[in-house]
């Protein structure tokens, strides 16, 4: 009895000893704001509890290596091991899939699952992680159907969106707004302000209208939330830069060597009779990349009171250029403020406020004579510097476009200074708890101010001005301010009513008014002395002050768009769904009666997984098939081409003497109307094992008529004067059409790994249908100097801007293979052994122009992104990758004259018979083997492993530094400090800088001069949140 009363009293000591009481406070990761009402359950036990408006809680009867799980509508649920402490912070993270998630869509939000349309969400979390220099750059790999690509690596460089391909031969921009207010430069937004991106695809963007055919993009930026305390986040981010590929060419002794080799085999005199070891020589890219620092500065405040919110955020931001340094640089200050509140209990107030500051400067890019392009081509037998004098080496007998681009770089005198001011003002009123009216003011005010400074410069042989295009023999200077403004006013009207229990509609009925403008002011001067800072320049000083605008009207552009909108969405027991819009525009972009153009679109959506036949499911957790149909427009054509205008220059005789004055420019076309496209799409989405992944299907087709062209006409009527063109007709048509995966897995394992996944997959087929502008095709781009004339075609049955040139059939290896082929004396000269054997596809014993065919285009067949993430403890690690397959671009950095440097894959050239079949001889001899063919047509297909970040964050109850403990008790609720790499690794076949670059032009776009490429850059940073 004794010995059972002793068992029984050591079994209630233990129990009381293990049984504790845990508290604990729920936030969201990323954020750390609080979230009320998540659910803690003990597991496997009938205990739990709830959080309470500042997200803490209580639960009592708790064990040590006991489990409790949380979980919250709209956040991954989690479990936690309980150990030793009693207080714990959890972060759940958000669901990027969820199903009750808001949506922000056009003039209003959508709950996720309801969404019948083709839409993509990009949290900030993900933008948070990449940290992107620019808001474009987080949308890469990361939405399907999205390709971003570079203009330029340089600091500032602007990049090109295109949202399921190349829609038209213009402007192919997508819609962008921001917090509802049209924002068509992003570098005016700070990416840590941005807490949502909204990608539509579809018809769904059909209530934008004549705005939607190149897709939305909606940007939601930061703001408080009520009755939560004031919040401060900083963070900052500092690093270096460098370029991730440096071109193989030849050595001075190899360059010594095949130099006398071709000009030998042209019977010309050798330049370098005397051979001795030049060694490596001057490697002048290595002169040219530099280490360049990078860092960023932001900080936010946001909270909210019972009926109000607020946000306030400053960012500084600084960027060298990996080429020229501060010669090269990217500067951008903004500031931030949001403001939401409920003055009474049916009337809000919405007020937001963007300023941004940005100065860049620039050097020759992505051209004949760029900076690159002649780092790549100037001799490597020559010093950077006279070792005499210590001045810049000369470059004579290189052509007139090649020269030393050190003494380039210091002369590059250039600034532009771009100050944005944003706003958006907007009231609410419910007249009744069904009905309400929305009033939305929303304008932009931008200067652009240039100052581009020409100083003395002589290039080539000393005191010989002229030898080189860059060559000038006086200062010159101008100094352009060109000065936009646009606003928009939006009036709504929103009806929503629930009938018998399963019948909801909303309803919404609008009027948008919006214009853009842009005047145009500056001068330009000569007469300047020379100076060594854009800063310096001083206008008093010049001889001569020309106003930029003489005879003619300072308004370069002026757009007006007046549209009337509804939209009507029904559905029926949270299962049946229907979307109508019908959007009518009248654009003054068109002359009368032809400005009003109606755009309807409609969407349906049904979520089998609400039907009775599918409640016993043990697979499918969500499952949604959706539609839409609809027609968009593009008015994106400039402004007054249906009209003329007295835009020319003109030469007039005035008693014997010349005068200058205005001329008709562009002939109009008074009968142009709307790019209309019309757009299909048809998907499912998917969720399933509970929960943990989801999948995403579309597939769409688009097809866009009445594309907008030049149309080929007769110079009699003056389109070769100076300020004219040819005029502009509805003469093309072009059709998008493909398919979209998106793939997303989400788990925890052992209690504290948290495991991410997300894979998505787009294929794209481009093809041109229609080209009727008298000669049947449209042409760009430009190859080498004196080559054929549009390489870049636009044309029916191909991708629109595919490259046209010869098709190489190997190399000749004897005279009577040369004698046996069809002449090629028709592209500058016989062919002999060693010279590109090209194929007669028209079979007429000529090689020229005529056998010119399709060699590849620089539209991907494929991309894909691959995104990667785990936390685990107080360790996160991401991954980003992107992938594009398919696409070609056009190798165009090579001189190819006597003394210019080569490629090192000139070794493998043609020596004699079978030394090669791929690589042609090397001659000063005039030889057709420059000519643009497949030979200079390369795969740009890569892989880019985009970023890598991991990071440790420190907080009250894990830090295990005594140093940071208390700092964080007192002051801070959390420290991470994290180390990344961007532009970590990329895998490509493409012999250029960076396969990623192109100019964006629709027609003659995929043309490499000199890309400057996109760097690698470390980084290391802290992120403070008090």
């Amino acid at each position: 009895m004794i010995r059972r009363l002793h068992i029984f009293v050591l079994l209630f000591f233990s129990i009381i000893g293990y049984s504790q009481q845990i508290t604990g406070i729920v936030v969201e990761a990323g954020s750390e704001l609080p979230i009320p009402g998540a659910t803690i359950l003990l597991k496997e036990k009938s205990i739990g509890t709830n959080t309470d408006f500042d997200g803490k809680f209580t639960l009592d009867n708790v064990s040590d290596g006991d489990i409790i799980t949380i979980s919250s509508i709209g956040f991954i649920s989690k479990e936690v091991l309980i150990e030793s402490q009693q207080n714990y912070i959890i972060e759940l993270i958000e669901d990027v899939a969820k199903l009750d998630e808001v949506v922000v869509m056009g003039y209003g939000t959508q709950l996720k699952k309801e969404v019948t349309g083709a839409v993509s969400i990009v949290g900030s979390e993900t933008i948070e992680k990449v940290k992107p220099t620019r808001v474009e750059q987080a949308l890469q790999g990361k939405v399907a159907g999205v390709n971003i690509t570079s203009q330029s690596g340089s600091p500032g460089g602007g990049l090109d969106i295109r949202i399921r391909g190349i829609s038209t031969n213009g402007d192919n921009r997508p819609l962008i707004l921001v917090d509802g207010n049209v924002i068509e430069e992003l570098s005016v937004l700070n990416p840590s302000d941005i807490a949502s991106i909204t990608v539509l695809k579809d018809a769904s963007a059909g209530i934008y209208g004549t705005r939607a055919s190149n897709g939305v993009i909606l940007i939601t930026t930061k703001t408080g939330k009520r009755a939560t305390p004031l919040k401060l986040e900083y963070n900052n981010y500092f690093g270096f830069q460098e370029t991730t590929r440096i071109l193989p060419v030849l050595n001075s002794t190899e360059y010594i060597l095949m130099t006398n080799e071709s000009f030998g085999a042209g019977g010309k005199e050798l330049p370098y009779p005397n051979i001795t070891d030049f060694g490596q020589g001057t490697n002048w890219q290595k002169e040219v990349f530099q280490k360049a620092p990078i860092s960023n500065h932001d900080v936010s405040v946001r909270g909210g009171g019972n009926k109000s919110t607020y946000s306030v955020g400053f960012s500084a931001f600084d960027q060298d250029g990996i080429v020229g340094g501060e010669k090269a640089s990217f500067k951008r200050l903004t500031g931030r403020i949001n403001y939401n509140i409920e003055i009474f209990d049916n009337l809000n107030i919405k007020a937001n406020f963007i300023y941004a500051n940005t100065k860049r400067k620039t050097l020759p890019e992505n051209s004949i004579g760029s900076l690159l392009y002649n780092a790549i081509n100037m001799p490597p037998n020559l010093s950077a510097y006279n070792y005499y004098t210590g001045d810049y080496t000369r470059a004579t007998d290189l052509g007139n476009e090649v020269v030393n681009p050190l003494k380039q770089k210091d002369l590059s005198l250039n600034l532009t200074t771009a100050d944005r001011f944003s706003g958006v003002f907007g009231l609410k009123y419910n007249i009744l708890p069904e009905l309400n009216v929305e009033a939305n003011y929303q304008g932009n005010y931008t200067e652009v101010f240039g100052q581009y400074f020409s100083p003395t410069s002589d290039y080539g042989a000393e005191g010989v001005f002229g030898d080189k295009v860059f060559d000038r023999q006086d200062p010159g200077y101008y100094q352009p301010l060109d000065i936009y403004r646009d606003y928009t006013v939006d009036i709504l009207v929103n009806y929503e009513q629930e009938f018998a229990e399963k019948h909801d509609v909303k309803f919404t009925i609008g009027n948008s008014i919006f214009r853009t403008f842009a005047d145009g002011f500056g001068v330009s001067a000569e007469g300047l002395p020379n100076i060594d800072r854009i800063e310096d320049v001083r206008l008093g000083d010049a001889t001569i002050v020309t106003p930029r605008f003489i005879n003619v009207d300072n308004r370069f552009s002026d757009s007006r768009l007046l549209s009337y909108f509804s939209r009507f969405r029904y559905s029926y027991d949270d299962k049946y769904y229907l979307t109508a819009v019908v959007r009518r525009d009248a654009s003054s972009n068109f002359g009368p009666g032809k400005s009003i153009g109606y755009f309807p679109s409609a969407s349906l959506g049904w979520i089998v997984t609400e039907e009775n036949f599918m409640s016993n499911s043990n697979f499918f957790d969500f499952l949604k098939i959706k539609t839409s149909y609809g027609f968009l427009g593009n008015d994106r054509i400039g402004s007054f081409l249906y009209t003329s205008t007295l835009s020319g220059e003109g030469v007039y005789v005035f008693d014997n003497e010349l005068v200058y004055g205005v001329a008709q420019g562009t002939p109009s076309n008074p009968i142009i109307k709307w790019e209309e496209q019309e757009a299909f799409n048809a998907g499912l989405e998917m969720r399933f094992f509970d929960n943990h992944v989801n999948l995403g299907f579309d597939y769409f087709k688009r097809r866009t008529n009445d594309l907008l062209l030049r149309v080929e006409t007769s110079r009699v009527v003056g389109v070769s004067a100076p300020g004219s063109g040819s005029p502009i007709a509805n003469a093309g048509s072009v059709e998008n059409s493909g398919i979209e995966i998106e793939f997303g897995y989400q788990d925890t394992f052992f209690e504290e790994l948290d495991f991410g996944l997300n894979f998505n997959f787009s294929s794209l087929d481009n093809v041109v249908t229609e080209v009727n502008n008298q000669i049947g095709y449209e042409i760009g781009g430009a190859f080498g100097i004196g080559g054929f004339e549009g390489p870049s075609r636009m044309e029916v049955g191909y991708p629109i801007g595919y490259f046209y040139g010869l098709q190489t059939d190997g190399i000749f290896q004897s005279v009577e293979e040369v004698n046996a082929h069809a002449s090629q004396r028709s592209l500058g000269a016989s062919a002999v052994p060693g010279d590109f054997k090209y194929i007669d596809q028209n079979e007429d014993d000529i090689i020229n122009e005529n056998d010119r065919v399709y060699l590849g285009d620089p539209i991907p067949d494929y991309t894909m992104g691959l995104n990667l993430s785990f936390d685990i403890k107080n360790i996160d690690f991401s991954a980003y990758a992107y992938a594009s397959l398919g696409n070609e671009i056009v190798r165009n950095y090579e001189r190819n004259l006597d003394l210019t440097n080569k490629p090192a894959y000139k070794l493998n050239r043609w020596r004699g018979p079978g030394t090669s079949n791929t690589d042609p001889r090397i001659t000063t001899a005039a030889n057709s083997n420059t000519r643009f063919s497949d030979f200079y047509v390369e795969d740009g297909s890569y892989l880019r492993v985009q970023n890598i970040q991991i990071g440790y964050t420190f907080s009250d109850e894990n830090s295990k530094l005594n140093i940071l403990r208390p700092w964080i008790k007192s002051s801070a609720e959390s420290i991470r400090f994290y180390a990344s790499i961007g532009n970590a690794l990329t895998l490509t076949k493409y012999k250029g800088f960076d396969p990623t670059t192109s100019t964006g032009a629709p027609v003659g776009g995929g043309f490499d001069q000199g890309f400057y490429p996109n760097p690698r850059t470390y980084s290391f940073g802290i992120n403070l949140k008090f």
